[in-house]
């Protein structure tokens, strides 16, 4: 029997034009020019957002997916709601004094994507969206993009804490991802490593990107890297930059951890035996064979690369199919890995999914690696 999972969290509509092939820059202001006309081709116009990206990719996947989110009484509504019910799935709540989310995602060919985005009706999320008949029967509980979403962050993370207490009192699993904060805007402000001692402690599994972390935990980490003006994962000494995250999230409280690192791949460690006994008993971990692990995972070489939007959201889906499945850390690492490159193959997030058995297959075969 499949064991149900809830994809919670932030949603919206992406809208991504596609720029012609062949003209890659390097810096944006060699494109995006006050008073220039610039030639897009087609529009790619999908739903966006954790909930979205790795609750349908969870759904394609083969799993039994709730979705919990919300949108605004609009057409962009109506479209999301559209989209996830031909994905054979819902749960989405309606904020008639919202607008729906939507980005615009710039993927110009050479430098790393632009999101031009409007929250919309995720910052009116809260606790109280998430009903207790909903988590009745669930065995892993997955929230995205707090960042994202102003209840999320607001009163150092009160209401964030309380949807995660809650869940884990049901004996529920559960995982967290985050997105990248404006830094100047008031998600930028947030005092996130306030918020996340008081949350970690109550993650079973965290997996934030290499620049979501540094910005939360280790600020001079994070402005050094960013100064270059060049993508931060770009050189990543693991050992110096990367370990210490982890560390310190572990020591938070956390059970086990995944940092999507960029072009250097992934790296994941999970916390000691007797933390990891206290994952959500639904969920029926072995905790001997995730204790203690620690591992690089990298990039496999990916077909063609068309745009990353949702490339880290469907990885993490892939992650959490194989952690339902009873794979290892490893294992599920590779999973992750293999998915993202095939996700990247496409300008939406979903189109590029591949099963598992077939990622299976083509690493086992010798995919190369970059």
């Amino acid at each position: 029997m499949k064991k149900k999972i809830i994809s919670a969290g932030h949603i919206c509509i992406d809208i991504t034009p596609e720029f012609p092939a062949g003209k890659k820059v390097n810096k944006v202001d060699q494109l995006l020019i006050p008073g220039k006309l610039i030639h897009v081709e087609h529009a790619t116009v999908s739903t966006g957002g954790s909930v979205a990206n790795t609750g349908l990719a969870l759904k394609m996947l083969g799993n039994d997916v709730t979705l919990m989110g919300k949108v605004g009484a609009d057409a962009f509504g109506d479209l999301v709601k559209e989209i996830v019910a031909s994905h054979g799935t819902g749960g989405l709540l309606t904020d008639p004094e919202s607008s729906t989310s939507y980005s615009v995602v710039l993927a110009m060919p050479g430098i790393d994507r632009i999101f031009l985005h409007n929250p919309g009706a995720n910052d009116t999320f809260s606790a109280s969206d998430i009903p207790e008949e909903g988590l009745r029967d669930a065995a892993l509980f997955h929230f995205g993009y707090p960042p994202l979403m102003k209840k999320m962050y607001e009163d150092n993370g009160e209401e964030l804490l309380k949807i995660f207490r809650n869940v884990k009192e049901h004996g529920i699993a559960t995982s967290l991802d985050m997105a990248a904060p404006d830094p100047e805007s008031d998600a930028g402000h947030a005092h996130w490593e306030e918020i996340l001692r008081k949350v970690l402690p109550y993650v079973d599994f965290f997996v934030p990107s290499f620049e979501e972390l540094s910005y939360m935990l280790d600020r001079n980490q994070y402005e050094r890297l960013a100064s270059s003006g060049k993508d931060m994962t770009e050189n990543l000494d693991i050992e110096k930059e990367v370990k210490p995250l982890a560390e310190k999230v572990i020591a938070l409280g956390c059970r086990a951890i995944v940092i999507k690192c960029g072009s250097a791949g992934m790296y994941y460690r999970t916390a000691p035996l007797d933390k990891m006994k206290d994952v959500g008993k639904r969920l029926e971990l072995n905790a001997d064979d995730w204790a203690e692990k620690e591992g690089i995972q990298p990039c496999f070489k990916a077909d063609c690369v068309k745009s990353a939007t949702g490339a880290g959201d469907t990885s993490i889906a892939a992650y959490l199919t194989a952690l339902l499945q009873g794979y290892t850390p490893k294992d599920c690492a590779a999973l992750a890995a293999a998915e993202g490159a095939c996700s990247v193959t496409t300008y939406d997030s979903l189109s590029g999914l591949k099963p598992l058995p077939e990622l299976e297959k083509r690493i086992a075969s010798g995919w190369e690696t970059t």
